[in-house]
């Protein structure tokens, strides 16, 4: 049968656009359609623009540390347009670099919202009325959106895709949420100034991390001065006294804030595709369920990225496409991607980094710690510290998990990533000259933590 295209890519976030490319320099037909600015969450409410964010916030720390380093400044001032401004401008450079890397592979873009009709059809929905497109192959990579509360009241809260159009910084911010995007944007708007509450209905922040880790950054945030409030309920966000938002807490407590913030998870985007009624199964939460080589139980259909809620990190989807158009269009044998010891980072302050297992995830472990007060801080004066730890294997001493806790974190962890997958053991980080003064070197001089410890 012939086929308008051997590859329709639905979604141009990094996963989709890295399929299509790819596919398409290797001689593939390719088209792609979206109707939102190329390069998905990651490049426009994600990765990108909340990094920028970080650095941004990061600045009210470096002016009060300065002083004790000899620098005499004047009191700074922080403006949320200019840097809306600039952050919005780069996002657009970036939208700009993803066009033309798609036309130079010679893959057609469509800017609309497509859905499949069948296995092999797809229509998509233009400015100038829908078009149909067959297709030997269709990838779904349209990414994951923010879960929006159903509480009463809750048309007054943002989520995290809102953050980046808001034109007013609020004075006064509730957070709800207990994860990476909840403390990653407390801290930032901490940062920048902004009285940050953070209500989380755990225990500790950071569920499925380390124990020790959750615990170590609870304390640490705290200290910077976001209220954290834990085994807290918002029950609902009503008017308050000056056209603000009251929220009711659990305990019968309430708070005036100037907005809200949802961080409560996400969910894959596969509302209106049209996979269920051409029989695309889905898991209980929405997404695609694929085997180890993308495909869905429709054997034309595949998936990858967010959209099938595995691991959800901008390189996971990357490295997805890669292998998928290896084994769709490529030559040699079939390829698979090793989902062990992927590094991911929470750009909190301070910030988490992790790879490996956890604690509890391995029987018997041996448990190397270290915290300490950074070199910076014994000037500074700032009470912040750091926190280290690996978990080894017993018998072979192999090092299983790498837990950080504090600056350079993102940093330091991609290179115990590559350890991590060659088998790094204790004893060779033991053999290894550390580099000082840095905090890395604490990785490589670190004592067992004794059972009482």
């Amino acid at each position: 049968m012939s086929y308008d295209c051997d590859l329709f890519t639905i979604g141009a976030g990094s996963g989709g656009v890295r399929a299509s490319r790819v596919a398409a320099a290797m001689g593939a037909r390719v088209t792609i359609a979206d109707p939102a600015p190329l390069g998905g969450t990651c490049v426009n409410v994600g990765c990108i623009p909340k990094k920028l964010m970080v650095y941004a916030s990061e600045f009210s720390h470096a002016f009060e540390d300065a002083r004790r380093f000899g620098w005499t400044l004047g009191a700074p001032t922080f403006d949320w347009s200019t840097l809306k401004s600039n952050r919005d401008a780069e996002i657009a450079r970036l939208n700009g670099i993803y066009e033309r890397i798609l036309h130079g592979s010679g893959a057609e873009l469509i800017r609309g919202r497509a859905r499949l009709l069948d296995a092999h059809t797809v229509e998509v929905e233009t400015d100038t009325g829908p078009r149909s497109y067959t297709a030997e192959r269709v990838l779904v990579a349209t990414g994951g959106a923010p879960l929006r509360p159903t509480l009463p009241g809750s048309g007054r809260a943002w989520v995290s895709d809102d953050v980046f159009s808001v034109d007013t910084q609020p004075e006064r911010l509730l957070v709800v949420g207990g994860g990476y995007i909840a403390l990653e944007m407390a801290c930032i708007f901490h940062g920048l100034g902004t009285r940050v509450t953070l209500a989380h209905r755990g225990t500790l922040p950071l569920r499925g991390f380390d124990e020790d880790v959750r615990f170590f950054l609870a304390e640490e945030l705290r200290k910077t001065g976001v209220d954290l409030r834990l085994n807290t309920l918002v029950h609902c966000l009503e008017e308050g006294p000056r056209g603000d938002i009251t929220a009711l807490l659990s305990h019968e407590e309430s708070i005036d804030v100037d907005a809200v913030l949802y961080a409560i998870g996400r969910r894959a985007n596969t509302a209106g595709l049209g996979l269920e009624a051409i029989g695309v199964a889905l898991d209980a939460r929405s997404a695609i369920v694929v085997d180890e080589g993308y495909r869905t139980n429709v054997s034309s259909i595949y998936a990858l990225g967010d959209v099938t809620d595995r691991i959800n990190l901008t390189p996971v989807a990357i490295e997805e496409a890669m292998v998928f158009v290896h084994n769709a269009f490529g030559d040699g044998p079939t390829r698979t991607l090793d989902y062990s010891n992927i590094p991911s980072a929470v750009f909190s302050q301070p910030p988490v980094a992790t790879v490996g297992l956890r604690e509890d995830e391995v029987q018997d472990a041996h448990i190397y710690t270290s915290e300490f007060r950074p070199l910076k801080h014994t000037i500074s004066g700032r009470s912040e510290r750091s926190f280290m730890k690996l978990v080894v294997h017993p018998e072979t001493q192999r090092v299983l998990g790498v837990h950080l806790v504090g600056d350079d974190s993102g940093e330091i962890i991609q290179g115990f990533a590559v350890a991590l997958r060659v088998g790094v053991t204790k004893a060779q980080l033991d053999a290894s000259v550390g580099l000082h003064p840095t905090a890395a070197e604490e990785l490589v001089t670190m004592r067992e933590r004794r059972p009482s410890e």
